[in-house]
């Protein structure tokens, strides 16, 4: 059953990233530690389906409280997807939107494009580095490396990157097959990258214990006392964290 072949294709880019990948999620994770044992915020920012990597570190249960998802309207998929699409390659806009942002030299920027070509994104890790920020990027090498930039300068998002987060995927991102078809579909990006930042989230909270330090978590608000612990998460971070 294909379904299944796609469930052991997963596995087979999870257990490669995990291998392959170890330096460079070490290394995110250190950068993100030093960052919140300095008081800093993690801010997070994709276009379209990318928004979702946002979503997934944002409000968390189990999650770290100092992140901050950035949302722009016009570059989610609702009301109307195509519009996401058009704003992603537009010039500009990406400082338009950091500016309405409170950011700070100690703060990390985690940029997520899987394909790394179109402005927006490519901009956004720039003017965070020009702002003191430490940019990770989460990508595909191979996808990027196979595909033009659309930024005036020919940058591509990896270049920019402090640290680069490669979620092994293959061009196009579709990896499935079946007789007759011409299109791929199945695609790798969402699961395999959500897990990569999932596993950094974890090892910073590890990396933090470790030196005694205990970060703050958001706790279910479905638990008794979820309500209260993570009310006084969103009272100490309300004015650094725009969707709070």
């Amino acid at each position: 059953m294909i379904y299944k072949d796609y469930f052991t294709k997963i596995e087979e880019i999870l257990n490669e990233v995990a291998n392959k990948e170890e330096n460079n999620i070490l290394e995110a994770a250190d950068v993100i530690a030093k960052s919140i044992e300095g008081d800093g915020v993690i801010h997070v920012f994709g276009c379209g389906h990318s928004q979702m990597y946002a979503m997934e570190l944002f409000y968390r249960a189990g999650g770290l409280v100092p992140v901050n998802a950035i949302l722009p309207p016009a570059l989610s998929l609702a009301p109307t997807a195509p519009i996401s699409t058009f704003a992603e390659r537009q010039e500009g806009l990406a400082k338009l939107i950091l500016d309405k942002e409170m950011v700070h030299s100690q703060d990390v920027m985690i940029v997520i494009s899987t394909s790394g070509r179109n402005p927006v994104p490519i901009e956004m890790a720039q003017e965070a580095a020009n702002r003191g920020l430490k940019v990770i990027v989460l990508t595909s090498l191979e996808f990027s490396k196979k595909v033009s930039s659309r930024a005036k300068d020919g940058e591509k998002l990896y270049q920019l990157a402090d640290v680069i987060l490669d979620n092994h995927g293959v061009s196009g991102d579709a990896i499935m097959e079946a007789p007759g078809m011409s299109t791929k579909f199945g695609p790798t990006s969402s699961i395999v990258g959500f897990t990569i930042l999932q596993s950094v989230v974890a090892q910073v909270i590890d990396n933090l214990n470790e030196k005694g330090i205990t970060p703050p978590i958001y706790v279910s608000s479905n638990l008794d006392e979820g309500d209260a612990i993570n009310k006084q998460h969103i009272e100490n971070y309300r004015s650094r964290i725009t969707c709070l």
